[in-house]
């Protein structure tokens, strides 16, 4: 009896032996999968988390993970092809004109947000001069065509929840994103322009993303929102503001340019809010008083903005 519990032992370290399976190998080996999900996995899931700091100013991870692009159509024109795609922004389905023109090497590129009420289609003006330099260009549908709704997002805020304006920037850095992960496009020569809320939202994306080479503001401005806060004791409130107001991330655009363009003529949006704005911004920065238009682009804005351009994009 002893003798066959021997040959049965023998055997089965036999079977181990030849399958070269070690128990307290495969043990530890399920101890490190298990260990690298519990690291990667709250990452990866996160890679949309936002959060606002005590002093008001919001952020978005840098790295947001892989965007899945539909494109839903293309043509082609004399020296460009021209495709509407769409992607997943959180809750919202972002749809765009991307223009590539004709290229047999990778191309710089630029995000175009239009103002309030504005639809993507409105980019195209803004597109083809840029397509016109080499320049690829991404004109985004945005949320509520550019509107915001300021109560509304506040009284989100103060239960927890996510403001609309908060994604609308979050928007603008997936469509960085997009831009970044096609083969076509030079992922390190990539700027935004944005034109009146538009301009906001750029402004905020690039404080928030340093790889964005740099922003241009047409008609557009801060909110001043230090100059209000000074009687208010509702610290939620002012965190509020804070993170809403492009010029509270001022100070994280350099080195990268800060360039504004606005019309004397602007009645939307007066030219001394503009210039208020640009007061608080650092070096390097350069502000253009146009004669042209009155809110949004115009002329006398084409010379400056191509010259901006290529200073950031070479």
């Amino acid at each position: 009896m002893k003798s066959k519990k021997r040959k049965q032992k023998t055997k089965s370290k036999a079977i181990k032996k030849k399958s070269g399976i070690n128990p307290k190998f495969f043990i530890a080996i399920i101890g490190v999968v298990l260990l690298l999900a519990i690291v990667y996995f709250p990452f990866a899931q996160g890679s949309d988390k936002w959060t606002v700091s005590k002093d008001g100013v919001l952020s978005y991870p840098e790295n947001r993970g892989k965007v899945d692009v539909k494109v839903l159509n293309t043509t082609k024109g004399g020296n460009y092809t021209l495709e509407t795609i769409s992607f997943q922004s959180k809750d919202y389905t972002v749809e765009g004109l991307l223009r590539i023109p004709t290229s047999d090497k990778k191309v710089p590129a630029v995000i175009i947000l239009p103002g309030a009420t504005v639809p993507k289609e409105g980019t195209q003006g803004l597109a083809e001069i840029f397509s016109n330099m080499g320049y690829a260009s991404l004109g985004i549908e945005q949320r509520n065509r550019g509107g915001v709704d300021m109560e509304y997002d506040y009284s989100l805020f103060k239960d927890g929840k996510e403001p609309i304006e908060h994604k609308m920037v979050f928007d603008a850095l997936r469509s960085v994103d997009v831009l970044r992960q096609d083969s076509r496009i030079d992922e390190k020569r990539i700027a935004i322009v944005g034109e009146s809320n538009g301009g906001r939202f750029a402004i905020i994306a690039t404080a928030l993303d340093p790889s964005i080479s740099g922003v241009i503001g047409i008609s557009t401005s801060g909110y001043d929102t230090e100059s209000q806060v000074a009687g208010l004791s509702d610290e939620t409130l002012i965190r509020f503001y804070r993170s809403i107001d492009p010029d509270t991330y001022l100070s994280s655009i350099p080195p990268r340019k800060f360039v504004m363009m606005h019309s004397v003529n602007d009645n939307i949006i007066p030219i001394n809010l503009a210039e208020n704005t640009f007061k608080k911004a650092k070096e390097p920065k350069q502000f253009y008083e146009v004669t042209t238009g009155t809110h949004g682009f115009s002329e006398g804005m084409r010379v400056p903005l191509m010259n901006e351009a290529k200073q950031m994009l070479g």
